[in-house]
């Protein structure tokens, strides 16, 4: 009788191991397939900035559309390291989030490869995926201080051409009728007094002498100083207002004043001496 008992406890206590086991077992396949369900085919879209620094932080945004009806949860995007995390994003909804990359280099960089990843429903698995990526850019050099340049005669003679149409500053040319979009402050109030409308004032622009900026001229005991001093004063001047060109050895790129200009003379530093 004791030994039935025995042999009883001990089928039982395999029956519960058997059963425990199994529930395990089960609960890993529905997590999988859970997981895997997930992690779907979700469109991830790398927004790169426009400026781009060696060695400082480099804000890139990632949006994940969800194309499905239901929700994803805990998806993560991986590029180069840095991680951005989707708590929640709902069925065909899109969501963004950021994360920073540092760049050790300047010059063009080739980004191939992000991955998409999980830890839902459970942190027991992490499932994953590669995102085939395509993103090119250019890594400027780290804008590193340098004295001011004195302008020199060939820069004073491309100065000539830096001409001021209408501004905000500068000497009166003409007396005109207000047209609705001047400033207050260029209203002519003694000449609207005495007419039956409002009269204002068109100032010439300041004409602002260019800068020239020669690499082999500017300090620094590297190439890769000069290059950080020439980015340090591009970003200063025209921040300043002021027209800045660029020499590199023979090339000579005139001076202008706007956005685009500014980000390709930082993207000519970026690349020199690379091609």
């Amino acid at each position: 009788m004791t030994l039935l008992l025995g042999f009883g406890a001990v089928n039982t206590g395999n029956n519960l191991l058997y059963l425990l086991v199994s529930a395990l077992l089960g609960f890993m396949a529905v997590s999988g397939l859970l997981g895997k369900s997930n992690l779907g085919r979700p469109r991830v879209q790398l927004i790169l900035p426009d400026e781009i620094y060696v060695g400082l932080p480099a804000p890139v945004r990632v949006r994940l559309h969800n194309d499905r009806r239901l929700p994803v949860f805990l998806l993560q995007v991986s590029l180069l390291g840095e991680t951005a995390t989707f708590k929640v994003v709902g069925g065909g909804e899109t969501s963004e989030e950021e994360l920073t990359l540092y760049f050790p280099a300047r010059g063009r960089q080739t980004i191939n490869q992000a991955r998409l990843y999980s830890i839902f429903p459970v942190n027991f698995f992490v499932r994953g995926r590669a995102l085939a990526v395509d993103l090119q850019a250019v890594v400027f050099p780290a804008p590193r201080p340098c004295q001011s340049l004195i302008p020199t005669d060939d820069q004073r003679r491309m100065g000539e051409t830096v001409a001021a149409g209408k501004g905000h500053q500068g000497e009166i040319s003409r007396i005109t009728d207000y047209r609705g979009g001047e400033p207050l402050k260029l209203i002519h109030w003694k000449l609207s007094a005495r007419s039956d409308q409002l009269m204002v004032k068109e100032l010439a622009a300041t004409a602002v002498e260019p800068v020239l900026l020669d690499l082999d001229s500017l300090p620094g005991a590297s190439l890769e100083e000069r290059l950080s001093g020439a980015a340090f004063l591009v970003n200063r001047y025209l921040r300043q207002n002021r027209p800045v060109g660029l020499r590199l050895g023979r090339r000579l790129i005139r001076p202008a004043l706007t956005r685009s200009h500014r980000l390709h003379l930082l993207a000519e530093l970026g690349i020199y001496g690379q091609d």
